[in-house]
Protein backbone atom coordinates (compact mmCIF):
# COMPACT_ATOMS: atom_id res chain seq x y z
CA UNK A 1 0.00 0.00 0.00
CA UNK A 2 1.39 3.52 -1.03
CA UNK A 3 2.03 5.99 1.53
CA UNK A 4 -0.67 8.90 2.03
CA UNK A 5 0.75 12.23 -0.04
CA UNK A 6 2.67 14.18 2.05
CA UNK A 7 0.18 16.94 1.58
CA UNK A 8 -2.68 15.13 2.87
CA UNK A 9 -2.79 16.70 6.52
CA UNK A 10 -2.02 20.03 5.44
CA UNK A 11 -5.31 22.50 5.18
CA UNK A 12 -7.33 23.94 7.64
CA UNK A 13 -10.29 21.53 9.22
CA UNK A 14 -13.23 24.37 7.77
CA UNK A 15 -16.72 23.34 7.27
CA UNK A 16 -18.18 22.56 3.89
CA UNK A 17 -19.75 25.56 2.20
CA UNK A 18 -22.97 26.38 3.35
CA UNK A 19 -24.61 27.37 0.01
CA UNK A 20 -23.20 24.00 -1.81
CA UNK A 21 -26.11 22.57 0.00
CA UNK A 22 -28.84 24.33 -1.79
CA UNK A 23 -28.05 22.49 -5.26
CA UNK A 24 -30.75 20.25 -5.36
CA UNK A 25 -33.24 22.95 -4.65
CA UNK A 26 -31.21 25.03 -7.46
CA UNK A 27 -32.31 21.92 -9.82
CA UNK A 28 -35.44 21.25 -8.46
CA UNK A 29 -36.33 25.20 -9.24
CA UNK A 30 -34.53 24.74 -12.58
CA UNK A 31 -37.20 22.72 -14.05
CA UNK A 32 -39.68 25.27 -13.56
CA UNK A 33 -41.02 26.43 -17.02
CA UNK A 34 -39.63 29.98 -16.30
CA UNK A 35 -36.48 29.23 -15.26
CA UNK A 36 -35.04 29.97 -11.74
CA UNK A 37 -35.94 33.15 -9.79
CA UNK A 38 -32.63 33.39 -7.77
CA UNK A 39 -33.31 35.26 -4.22
CA UNK A 40 -30.74 33.85 -2.06
CA UNK A 41 -27.69 35.44 -2.28
CA UNK A 42 -27.39 39.31 -1.86
CA UNK A 43 -25.31 40.18 -4.71
CA UNK A 44 -26.01 43.65 -6.85
CA UNK A 45 -27.04 42.87 -10.07
CA UNK A 46 -27.37 46.63 -11.15
CA UNK A 47 -24.55 48.34 -12.98
CA UNK A 48 -21.82 49.96 -11.10
CA UNK A 49 -22.27 53.63 -11.38
CA UNK A 50 -20.56 55.52 -14.13
CA UNK A 51 -18.82 58.01 -12.18
CA UNK A 52 -16.91 55.20 -10.35
CA UNK A 53 -15.85 53.20 -13.30
CA UNK A 54 -14.27 56.54 -14.68
CA UNK A 55 -12.12 56.61 -11.48
CA UNK A 56 -11.12 53.42 -11.79
CA UNK A 57 -10.21 54.13 -15.54
CA UNK A 58 -8.16 57.15 -14.87
CA UNK A 59 -6.56 55.31 -11.95
CA UNK A 60 -5.36 52.64 -14.04
CA UNK A 61 -1.91 53.66 -14.57
CA UNK A 62 -0.84 52.63 -11.13
CA UNK A 63 2.82 50.63 -11.27
CA UNK A 64 4.14 51.42 -7.61
CA UNK A 65 2.78 49.66 -4.49
CA UNK A 66 -0.46 52.04 -3.02
CA UNK A 67 -0.23 52.87 0.78
CA UNK A 68 -2.08 50.16 2.98
CA UNK A 69 -3.04 53.29 5.42
CA UNK A 70 -4.74 54.54 2.06
CA UNK A 71 -4.40 57.60 -0.19
CA UNK A 72 -5.23 61.28 2.11
CA UNK A 73 -8.18 61.58 -0.37
CA UNK A 74 -9.77 58.78 0.48
CA UNK A 75 -9.15 58.65 4.22
CA UNK A 76 -11.19 61.99 3.90
CA UNK A 77 -14.06 60.72 1.72
CA UNK A 78 -14.85 58.31 4.71
CA UNK A 79 -14.25 60.89 7.05
CA UNK A 80 -16.35 63.13 5.24
CA UNK A 81 -19.09 59.97 4.83
CA UNK A 82 -19.03 59.12 9.06
CA UNK A 83 -20.00 62.84 9.30
CA UNK A 84 -22.59 63.37 6.95
CA UNK A 85 -24.18 59.84 7.30
CA UNK A 86 -24.10 59.23 10.99
CA UNK A 87 -22.68 62.46 12.48
CA UNK A 88 -19.39 60.79 13.69
CA UNK A 89 -16.32 63.05 13.54
CA UNK A 90 -13.47 60.48 12.49
CA UNK A 91 -9.96 62.10 12.16
CA UNK A 92 -8.97 60.77 9.20
CA UNK A 93 -5.53 60.43 9.66
CA UNK A 94 -5.62 57.91 12.50
CA UNK A 95 -9.01 56.65 12.31
CA UNK A 96 -9.73 55.09 9.22
CA UNK A 97 -8.25 52.40 7.43
CA UNK A 98 -9.77 50.80 4.02
CA UNK A 99 -10.27 47.14 3.83
CA UNK A 100 -10.29 44.67 0.68
CA UNK A 101 -13.82 43.89 1.33
CA UNK A 102 -15.26 43.71 4.67
CA UNK A 103 -15.82 39.92 4.52
CA UNK A 104 -12.34 40.24 4.74
CA UNK A 105 -12.28 42.14 7.67
CA UNK A 106 -14.82 39.77 9.62
CA UNK A 107 -12.96 36.66 8.81
CA UNK A 108 -9.59 38.03 9.80
CA UNK A 109 -10.04 40.77 12.56
CA UNK A 110 -9.94 38.30 15.72
CA UNK A 111 -6.45 36.79 14.08
CA UNK A 112 -4.71 40.44 13.75
CA UNK A 113 -6.23 41.59 16.84
CA UNK A 114 -4.49 38.49 18.45
CA UNK A 115 -6.77 36.74 20.31
CA UNK A 116 -5.28 33.34 20.27
CA UNK A 117 -2.15 34.56 22.46
CA UNK A 118 -4.56 36.25 25.35
CA UNK A 119 -6.55 33.52 25.19
CA UNK A 120 -10.22 35.30 24.31
CA UNK A 121 -13.10 34.22 22.47
CA UNK A 122 -15.01 35.92 19.58
CA UNK A 123 -18.62 36.68 20.57
CA UNK A 124 -21.44 37.16 17.87
CA UNK A 125 -24.85 36.83 17.29
CA UNK A 126 -27.59 34.10 17.44
CA UNK A 127 -29.20 34.53 14.18
CA UNK A 128 -25.86 35.99 11.70
CA UNK A 129 -23.29 35.98 8.93
CA UNK A 130 -21.35 32.54 8.90
CA UNK A 131 -17.81 34.49 8.91
CA UNK A 132 -17.64 35.65 12.59
CA UNK A 133 -17.81 32.25 13.53
CA UNK A 134 -15.46 31.48 10.67
CA UNK A 135 -13.36 33.73 11.60
CA UNK A 136 -12.84 32.69 15.06
CA UNK A 137 -11.98 29.21 13.76
CA UNK A 138 -9.38 30.64 11.31
CA UNK A 139 -7.72 32.82 14.42
CA UNK A 140 -8.00 29.03 16.74
CA UNK A 141 -10.35 30.58 19.11
CA UNK A 142 -13.78 29.91 20.78
CA UNK A 143 -16.56 31.43 18.92
CA UNK A 144 -19.72 31.80 21.46
CA UNK A 145 -23.49 32.98 20.81
CA UNK A 146 -24.02 36.25 22.49
CA UNK A 147 -26.90 38.12 21.43
CA UNK A 148 -27.13 41.57 22.01
CA UNK A 149 -30.27 40.86 23.97
CA UNK A 150 -28.36 38.51 26.07
CA UNK A 151 -25.57 41.66 26.60
CA UNK A 152 -28.81 44.19 27.72
CA UNK A 153 -29.57 41.29 30.17
CA UNK A 154 -25.78 40.96 31.95
CA UNK A 155 -24.40 38.17 30.07
CA UNK A 156 -21.06 37.26 31.77
CA UNK A 157 -18.61 38.49 29.06
CA UNK A 158 -15.72 37.40 30.47
CA UNK A 159 -13.05 35.16 28.29
CA UNK A 160 -14.23 36.95 25.36
CA UNK A 161 -12.21 39.53 23.31
CA UNK A 162 -14.12 40.40 20.37
CA UNK A 163 -18.08 41.04 20.05
CA UNK A 164 -19.56 41.43 16.51
CA UNK A 165 -22.51 43.12 16.60
CA UNK A 166 -24.75 44.15 13.51
CA UNK A 167 -27.20 46.50 12.37
CA UNK A 168 -28.89 46.26 10.28
CA UNK A 169 -28.61 42.42 10.95
CA UNK A 170 -27.70 40.09 8.09
CA UNK A 171 -30.30 38.06 8.14
CA UNK A 172 -32.50 39.82 9.74
CA UNK A 173 -32.83 43.06 9.26
CA UNK A 174 -32.82 44.28 12.95
CA UNK A 175 -32.00 47.67 13.37
CA UNK A 176 -30.65 48.63 16.99
CA UNK A 177 -31.18 52.24 18.65
CA UNK A 178 -28.61 54.25 19.65
CA UNK A 179 -29.62 53.72 23.54
CA UNK A 180 -29.37 50.19 22.91
CA UNK A 181 -25.76 50.27 21.28
CA UNK A 182 -24.59 52.72 24.02
CA UNK A 183 -25.55 49.95 26.35
CA UNK A 184 -23.63 47.21 24.34
CA UNK A 185 -20.56 49.67 24.53
CA UNK A 186 -20.70 50.20 28.20
CA UNK A 187 -20.86 46.23 29.25
CA UNK A 188 -18.03 45.87 26.80
CA UNK A 189 -16.08 48.20 28.10
CA UNK A 190 -16.64 47.17 31.53
CA UNK A 191 -15.24 43.64 30.73
CA UNK A 192 -12.55 44.24 28.80
CA UNK A 193 -13.92 43.36 25.64
CA UNK A 194 -13.60 45.26 21.87
CA UNK A 195 -16.56 45.86 20.01
CA UNK A 196 -16.96 45.79 15.97
CA UNK A 197 -20.08 46.55 14.29
CA UNK A 198 -20.93 45.16 11.12
CA UNK A 199 -23.19 48.24 9.42
CA UNK A 200 -22.98 47.56 5.81
CA UNK A 201 -26.47 47.99 5.25
CA UNK A 202 -26.88 51.03 7.25
CA UNK A 203 -28.43 53.65 4.51
CA UNK A 204 -30.79 51.04 3.74
CA UNK A 205 -33.60 51.79 6.26
CA UNK A 206 -37.28 51.50 4.88
CA UNK A 207 -38.93 51.29 8.29
CA UNK A 208 -38.02 53.26 11.71
CA UNK A 209 -35.37 55.88 10.04
CA UNK A 210 -33.51 56.17 6.45
CA UNK A 211 -30.33 54.84 8.07
CA UNK A 212 -29.48 53.20 11.05
CA UNK A 213 -27.35 54.15 13.91
CA UNK A 214 -23.58 53.82 13.67
CA UNK A 215 -21.68 52.64 16.71
CA UNK A 216 -19.61 55.96 16.59
CA UNK A 217 -22.90 57.22 16.62
CA UNK A 218 -21.98 60.05 19.63
CA UNK A 219 -25.06 59.39 21.11
CA UNK A 220 -23.23 55.71 21.62
CA UNK A 221 -19.66 56.55 22.20
CA UNK A 222 -20.31 60.22 22.96
CA UNK A 223 -16.31 61.33 22.31
CA UNK A 224 -14.03 58.33 23.40
CA UNK A 225 -13.62 55.53 20.83
CA UNK A 226 -12.10 53.45 22.78
CA UNK A 227 -12.61 49.50 22.13
CA UNK A 228 -15.07 50.71 19.11
CA UNK A 229 -14.95 49.42 15.94
CA UNK A 230 -17.33 50.32 12.75
CA UNK A 231 -17.13 48.25 9.66
CA UNK A 232 -18.81 49.64 6.39
CA UNK A 233 -18.74 47.74 2.75
CA UNK A 234 -19.49 49.87 -0.49
CA UNK A 235 -21.02 46.45 -1.63
CA UNK A 236 -24.29 47.48 -1.86
CA UNK A 237 -24.89 50.62 -1.61
CA UNK A 238 -22.29 51.10 -4.47
CA UNK A 239 -22.82 47.47 -6.37
CA UNK A 240 -18.88 47.27 -5.81
CA UNK A 241 -19.13 43.75 -4.36
CA UNK A 242 -16.87 43.04 -7.86
CA UNK A 243 -14.57 45.73 -6.15
CA UNK A 244 -13.76 44.55 -3.03
CA UNK A 245 -14.15 47.82 -1.42
CA UNK A 246 -14.81 48.29 2.49
CA UNK A 247 -12.96 50.30 5.32
CA UNK A 248 -13.51 50.51 9.36
CA UNK A 249 -13.40 53.18 11.72
CA UNK A 250 -12.98 53.94 15.33
CA UNK A 251 -10.10 53.48 17.98
CA UNK A 252 -7.39 55.29 17.09
CA UNK A 253 -5.27 52.41 18.80
CA UNK A 254 -6.61 49.28 17.12
CA UNK A 255 -6.46 51.26 13.88
CA UNK A 256 -2.71 51.41 14.36
CA UNK A 257 -2.28 48.19 15.94
CA UNK A 258 -4.13 46.61 12.73
CA UNK A 259 -2.47 48.91 10.34
CA UNK A 260 0.65 47.35 11.41
CA UNK A 261 -0.15 43.89 10.95
CA UNK A 262 -1.80 44.48 7.54
CA UNK A 263 1.13 46.27 6.40
CA UNK A 264 2.87 42.87 7.39
CA UNK A 265 0.53 40.57 5.60
CA UNK A 266 0.06 42.61 2.64
CA UNK A 267 -3.81 43.27 2.90
CA UNK A 268 -3.69 46.60 0.80
CA UNK A 269 -6.79 48.04 -1.51
CA UNK A 270 -5.72 47.99 -4.94
CA UNK A 271 -4.59 51.94 -5.63
CA UNK A 272 -7.41 52.41 -8.70
CA UNK A 273 -9.84 50.76 -6.14
CA UNK A 274 -9.27 53.18 -3.65
CA UNK A 275 -9.68 56.39 -6.31
CA UNK A 276 -12.94 54.59 -7.27
CA UNK A 277 -14.12 53.94 -3.57
CA UNK A 278 -13.31 58.11 -3.09
CA UNK A 279 -15.92 58.53 -6.38
CA UNK A 280 -18.41 56.15 -4.73
CA UNK A 281 -18.19 58.38 -1.60
CA UNK A 282 -18.68 61.76 -2.68
CA UNK A 283 -21.21 60.62 -4.92
CA UNK A 284 -24.66 61.04 -2.68
CA UNK A 285 -26.55 60.98 -6.23
CA UNK A 286 -26.18 57.37 -7.56
CA UNK A 287 -26.55 56.07 -3.78
CA UNK A 288 -29.72 57.35 -3.89
CA UNK A 289 -30.88 55.76 -6.77
CA UNK A 290 -29.57 52.66 -5.77
CA UNK A 291 -31.65 52.66 -2.76
CA UNK A 292 -34.95 53.71 -5.14
CA UNK A 293 -34.10 50.54 -7.03
CA UNK A 294 -34.26 48.82 -3.53
CA UNK A 295 -37.14 50.51 -2.46
CA UNK A 296 -39.29 49.60 -5.47
CA UNK A 297 -38.10 45.81 -5.44
CA UNK A 298 -39.11 45.66 -1.80
CA UNK A 299 -42.82 47.06 -2.28
CA UNK A 300 -43.34 44.75 -4.66
CA UNK A 301 -42.03 41.55 -3.10
CA UNK A 302 -42.79 42.05 0.46
CA UNK A 303 -46.59 41.70 -0.25
CA UNK A 304 -46.02 39.28 -2.87
CA UNK A 305 -44.12 36.80 0.05
CA UNK A 306 -47.08 37.73 2.61
CA UNK A 307 -49.85 36.20 -0.05
CA UNK A 308 -47.66 33.25 -0.34
CA UNK A 309 -48.37 32.48 3.75
CA UNK A 310 -44.87 34.13 5.19
CA UNK A 311 -44.96 36.56 8.25
CA UNK A 312 -42.26 38.56 7.84
CA UNK A 313 -40.00 39.55 10.96
CA UNK A 314 -37.97 42.61 11.69
CA UNK A 315 -36.49 43.79 8.02
CA UNK A 316 -36.64 46.89 8.41
CA UNK A 317 -33.96 47.75 6.98
CA UNK A 318 -31.07 46.05 4.74
CA UNK A 319 -31.62 44.07 1.61
CA UNK A 320 -33.46 40.71 2.37
CA UNK A 321 -36.86 39.84 3.84
CA UNK A 322 -36.92 37.19 6.98
CA UNK A 323 -39.50 35.11 6.11
CA UNK A 324 -41.04 32.14 7.74
CA UNK A 325 -44.06 29.83 8.10
CA UNK A 326 -43.23 28.30 11.94
CA UNK A 327 -41.48 25.57 9.81
CA UNK A 328 -38.24 23.70 9.42
CA UNK A 329 -36.64 26.01 7.09
CA UNK A 330 -35.72 23.37 4.52
CA UNK A 331 -39.79 22.54 3.91
CA UNK A 332 -40.01 26.45 3.31
CA UNK A 333 -37.06 25.89 0.81
CA UNK A 334 -38.08 23.07 -0.67
CA UNK A 335 -41.58 24.59 -1.50
CA UNK A 336 -40.39 27.56 -3.00
CA UNK A 337 -38.15 25.64 -5.27
CA UNK A 338 -41.59 24.17 -6.49
CA UNK A 339 -42.12 27.37 -7.97
CA UNK A 340 -38.84 28.11 -9.52
CA UNK A 341 -37.58 30.60 -6.52
CA UNK A 342 -34.42 30.09 -4.85
CA UNK A 343 -34.11 31.58 -1.48
CA UNK A 344 -31.38 31.88 1.65
CA UNK A 345 -31.86 28.89 4.68
CA UNK A 346 -32.51 30.28 7.81
CA UNK A 347 -30.44 27.81 9.13
CA UNK A 348 -26.93 28.75 7.38
CA UNK A 349 -27.39 31.74 10.26
CA UNK A 350 -27.25 29.59 13.12
CA UNK A 351 -29.99 27.74 15.02
CA UNK A 352 -32.14 30.83 15.65
CA UNK A 353 -33.09 30.86 12.47
CA UNK A 354 -33.66 27.15 11.26
CA UNK A 355 -37.55 28.08 10.94
CA UNK A 356 -36.92 31.34 8.63
CA UNK A 357 -35.69 31.74 5.40
CA UNK A 358 -33.88 34.47 3.72
CA UNK A 359 -35.37 36.25 0.57
CA UNK A 360 -33.19 38.93 -1.35
CA UNK A 361 -33.87 42.14 -3.23
CA UNK A 362 -31.16 41.78 -5.04
CA UNK A 363 -32.51 40.61 -8.31
CA UNK A 364 -33.46 42.39 -11.46
CA UNK A 365 -36.79 44.11 -11.89
CA UNK A 366 -37.87 41.62 -13.98
CA UNK A 367 -36.68 38.56 -11.67
CA UNK A 368 -38.20 40.14 -8.83
CA UNK A 369 -41.56 40.72 -10.74
CA UNK A 370 -41.83 37.29 -12.39
CA UNK A 371 -41.01 35.91 -8.41
CA UNK A 372 -43.71 38.18 -7.42
CA UNK A 373 -46.54 36.31 -9.51
CA UNK A 374 -45.48 33.45 -8.63
CA UNK A 375 -45.82 33.74 -5.20
CA UNK A 376 -48.84 35.44 -5.33
CA UNK A 377 -50.66 32.58 -7.63
CA UNK A 378 -48.89 29.75 -5.73
CA UNK A 379 -50.72 31.65 -2.35
CA UNK A 380 -53.93 31.80 -3.66
CA UNK A 381 -53.98 28.65 -5.16
CA UNK A 382 -53.36 27.34 -1.86
CA UNK A 383 -56.30 29.52 -0.11
CA UNK A 384 -58.60 27.89 -2.87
Amino acid sequence: MSAAPYTAGFGLDLPDYPWDTLVPYRERAARHPGGVCDLSIGTPVDPTPAVIRTALAEAADWPGYPTTLGAAELREAIAAFYARVFGAEVDPAAEVLPLVGSKEAVAWLPTLLGLRQRGLAVAHPAAAYPTYAIGAELAGVEARVVDVDDVLAGADLSGIGLLWINSPGNPTGRVLDAATLRAVVGAAREAGVVVASDECYATLGWEGGETAPSILDPEAVGSDRTGVLSVYSLSKQSNLAGYRAAFLAGDPVLVANLLTARKHAGMIVPGPVQAAMTAALGDEGHQRAQKELYRARREVLRPAVEAFGLRIDHSEAGLYLWATRDEDCWETIAALAEIGIIAGPGAFYGEAGARHVRIALTASDAAVAEAAGRLREAGAAASS
